[in-house]
C-alpha cells in the first residue's frame, strides 16, 4: 500500500502521535489556559468578555487536534487505546465532563444580565480549563511511571488500579507542569490578543509566575526521572518489524531508564533544552513586552516538553508498573502494516487541509479583541 516496510511505518505513526499532541497542545492548549485564567485576569464583565472573545472564534477548530490524536491511537495502537481509555476511564470521563463545560459556557453565559448567573459560568469555563490541563498532566505522569495493569496469555487487559491511586506525588508534579505550561501559552496568547490595558497586565502578572513554575516544575521532573525509581529497559533483542504481541517483548523496571536514549542519541538533548529555552523566553518576552516573543517562548517550551516525554520514554508507549513483561512499545503494539499504510495516506491527504483551514482561519481572526468591540459587536460572546 506505501512504498515503507513495517518498521518505517511504525515509526512514522509515533511521530505522527507526537506531532498530533503536539498539534492540540499548541492551538487548543492555549484555550485551556485562557480559560483557566479568567476568573483572575478578568474583574469586570465587560473585561471577562474580552477574554472569552480573544478565544471564542478558534477553541471549537482547536479540538480538532485533539480528536485527530484521540483517532490515530485508536487506529494506529489499539492495544494503547484498549487498556488507557478503559484503565483510566474515570479519568477520562472527568477531561469529557470538563471539557463540556467549554460549549455549554460559551453559548449561556451572555444569555442573562444577572451578574451571579455570569459569574457561575465563568466558573465553569475555569474548570473547562484548569481540569483537562491538569488531568492530562496526571496521564503523562502515569505513562512515565508506568500504569498498573498486566495481559493475560490471550492478551486480555487486567487492570489492578483506581482513580485515586493515579495521583502520586510524581503523577501531580507533572499535573501541576502542565498547569503552569498552558497557562503560560495562554497568557501569551492574551497579551496578544486583547487591547493594552488592566486584563493585559494581568495577563503578562500571571505569565510571569506561570513562567517561573514551568521552568522549576520541569527541572524538579527532569530530577525525579533521573534518580527517583522511574524508568524502564527493553531485555534481549526486539523486531522492530514483528507481529503485533506486547507479550513476545521482555522488558523491565529500571531507574532512570528514561534517560538512557540520552547517551545512545546525544542529538535527543535538543527536546528538553527547547523546554527550558522556551520558557525562559517566554518569560523574557512577557517581562520586555515583546508578545510575539513571549507566544513563540511558551509554544517552543510545550513542543520541547512534549517531545522530552517521547523521545525519553520510546521504543515505549505506555508500561507496566506490576507486570513489565506487558507493556507497550512501537515495535509490539501497533496495528497492521496494512492499517498503517492505508492511514498514512489518508493522513497526507486529509493533513495539509486541517493545517490550511487552520491556518486560513486564524488569519481572518487575526487582531485584537477591545472593549469596544466588546460593546458593540452583537457577535461576540
Amino acid at each position: 500500500m506505501t512504498m515503507f516496510d513495517y518498521e518505517t511505518l511504525r515509526l512514522i505513526w509515533w511521530a505522527l502521535m507526537g506531532i498530533l499532541l503536539i498539534g492540540f497542545a499548541l492551538t487548543d492548549g492555549f484555550d485551556l489556559g485562557v480559560a483557566a485564567l479568567l476568573p483572575f485576569v478578568g474583574r469586570t464583565d465587560s473585561e471577562r468578555r474580552m477574554v472569552i472573545n480573544a478565544i471564542g472564534p478558534t477553541w471549537e477548530g482547536n479540538q480538532v487536534w485533539f480528536i485527530l490524536a484521540g483517532g490515530a491511537i485508536f487506529a494506529a495502537w489499539p492495544f494503547v487505546y484498549a487498556i488507557s481509555f478503559s484503565g483510566f476511564y474515570l479519568a477520562m470521563f472527568l477531561v469529557l465532563a470538563a471539557l463540556i463545560l467549554r460549549p455549554v459556557g460559551f453559548k449561556y453565559r451572555s444569555k442573562r444580565p444577572d451578574p451571579a448567573w455570569r459569574s457561575r459560568w465563568d466558573w465553569a469555563l475555569f474548570v473547562g480549563g484548569f481540569v483537562p490541563a491538569l488531568v492530562f498532566g496526571v496521564a503523562v505522569g502515569n505513562v512515565l511511571s508506568g500504569a498498573p495493569f498486566r495481559l493475560d496469555s490471550d492478551l486480555r487487559t487486567v487492570f489492578d488500579g483506581n482513580f485515586l491511586g493515579l495521583f502520586t506525588p510524581f503523577t501531580l508534579l507533572c499535573g501541576l507542569l502542565s498547569v503552569a505550561m498552558l497557562v503560560l501559552h495562554g497568557s501569551a496568547w492574551l497579551a496578544i490578543k486583547v487591547e493594552r490595558g488592566p486584563v493585559h497586565d494581568r495577563a503578562r502578572a500571571f505569565g510571569t509566575v506561570a513562567g517561573l513554575a514551568t521552568l522549576a516544575l520541569f527541572a524538579i521532573g527532569w530530577g525525579f526521572v533521573a534518580y527517583g525509581e522511574i524508568g524502564y529497559r527493553i531485555v534481549g533483542a526486539i523486531d522492530p518489524a514483528g507481529a503485533s504481541n506486547p507479550l513476545r517483548t521482555t522488558s523491565e523496571i529500571a531507574h532512570g531508564g528514561w534517560l538512557a536514549n540520552y547517551g545512545l542519541h546525544p542529538w535527543m538533548m535538543i527536546a528538553p533544552v527547547l523546554g527550558f529555552v522556551g520558557a525562559a523566553l517566554a518569560l523574557f518576552g512577557i517581562r520586555r513586552g515583546s508578545e510575539v516573543a513571549a507566544f513563540a517562548g511558551s509554544s517552543v517550551a510545550a513542543l520541547g516538553i512534549i517531545a522530552t516525554v517521547g523521545l525519553s520514554m520510546f521504543p515505549f508507549i505506555l508500561p507496566s508498573s506490576i507486570d513489565p513483561h506487558s507493556s507497550l512499545t512501537v515495535w509490539n503494539a501497533s496495528s497492521s502494516a496494512k492499517t498503517l499504510g492505508i492511514m498514512l495516506v489518508v493522513t497526507i491527504v486529509l493533513l495539509p487541509i486541517v493545517l490550511a483551514y487552520t491556518s486560513w482561519a486564524y488569519t481572518v481572526m487575526f487582531g485584537r479583541v477591545t472593549t469596544q468591540d466588546v460593546a458593540t459587536n452583537p457577535d461576540f460572546y
